[in-house]
């Protein structure tokens, strides 16, 4: 357990209110998406995810974890999606919980691009991809771990049917009850693969200069704010991390590149990736992005990585950031906004059930003040 005491004189700014776009936060704590891996046959949100997601309903704004928004999209068993009736059924019973609640939600927009299986696809085709580039490494199937695969890279004339499987996605959000989405723009995945010069090697106008290279992304953004309206999307990007096989070149250029793209469409907020200073994952050697950004997207700004409530308040007060996510904290602290405001210890996540499994680390961990073995309503 940990314990992170805020000053006390004034009300931190992390508890201040904040207005994203259309949506008047109580507080500046974001949970931010994590796959979980429990959804249901044909991807569809569980009960159990229904109450996993209400626990956590104090917090100022929850971003829900990746969620297909094509079948093509797929790479990870029981992950959910946004692409069937069903699906949209299922998000339903979260929305109207977390609601209940008090809270705000809003569904990520994900499509993997490469880091998928044909075991996964429709019929077993290739996974798609800006370039048939295959990623390092295994990618984890219902069959168990398999390597990754060369994946086919798209023709010009099927990405406006990508970009249109975005915007599908987001108006079955709408339908679903969601306050707004974010588009996954990601971790190596599909709108990621477009932006980095490690993974596009094409040709075409979506590829080679960053100009390019930024266009994918600014037209899923595009056609999502269509479908939403100003003021309801937000958009996430990792600038220097390299999992999924991930790299660029020039990280600072392209992702100032992708914010100013992004500045002009009235999203919601700018929502990066990028390991804290001082934090265990950050390395004093490695370009940092975050600052340019700032300067060339002047919408609200939401960070992430290896935040605590200190680190995280000190960001806030300074004007790095607007708003901060938190994943495993989260994760393991239903309550997290209770105890960052009580500067109580926190439960320490339990990383053998991040993944797949049952209500055992997932909905049982303990809320701050409950009667000793008690668990989160």
């Amino acid at each position: 357990m940990s314990v992170t005491q805020l000053p006390t004189d004034q009300v931190p700014a992390l508890f201040t209110p904040f207005s994203v776009g259309a949506l008047q936060l109580p507080n500046r704590v974001v949970m931010a998406p994590m796959t979980r891996n429990r959804a249901g046959a044909g991807n569809v949100p569980t009960p159990m995810m229904t109450t996993y997601y209400r626990q956590r309903a104090s917090a100022g704004l929850i971003v829900t974890e990746g969620t297909q928004v094509s079948p093509v999209g797929i790479g990870y068993p029981n992950t959910p999606g946004i692409h069937t009736d069903e699906q949209v059924a299922g998000w339903q019973h979260v929305t109207r919980e977390v609601h209940a609640g008090g809270g705000r939600i809003l569904l990520q927009l994900w499509h993997v691009g490469r880091i998928s299986h044909p075991s996964m696809q429709p019929n077993g085709g290739l996974p798609v991809a800006p370039s048939a580039i295959k990623p390092d490494g295994q990618v984890y199937t219902a069959q168990g771990l398999q390597p990754f695969v060369t994946p086919r890279a798209l023709d010009t004339q099927e990405l406006p049917q990508i970009i249109a499987q975005f915007a599908e996605g987001a108006r079955r959000a709408k339908v679903a009850g969601f306050d707004g989405v974010e588009i996954h723009g990601a971790n190596g995945y599909l709108v990621d693969q477009f932006l980095r010069d490690g993974s596009n090697h094409r040709s075409d106008r979506y590829g080679g200069s960053i100009s390019n290279r930024v266009r994918f992304l600014r037209e899923v953004s595009q056609a999502v704010v269509g479908v939403w309206g100003e003021g309801r999307v937000g958009v996430r990007l990792s600038t220097i991390s390299s999992f999924n096989s991930m790299h660029d070149s020039d990280p600072v250029g392209t992702f100032s590149a992708a914010a100013r793209a992004l500045d002009d469409l009235g999203l919601a907020y700018l929502h990066i990736v990028e390991p804290a200073l001082g934090s265990a994952g950050y390395d004093s050697s490695a370009p940092r992005a975050l600052p340019a950004i700032r300067a060339a997207f002047h919408g609200p700004l939401m960070v992430n990585d290896g935040y605590d409530a200190r680190t995280a308040e000190a960001a806030i007060l300074s004007g790095e950031t607007d708003l901060v996510s938190f994943a495993a904290q989260f994760l393991a602290n239903p309550d997290l906004v209770k105890r960052f405001r009580a500067g109580a210890p926190l439960n320490a996540p339990d990383s053998s059930t991040f993944y797949g499994g049952d209500e055992r680390g997932y909905t049982d961990y303990p809320v701050y003040g409950a009667a000793l073995g008690g668990v989160a309503a």
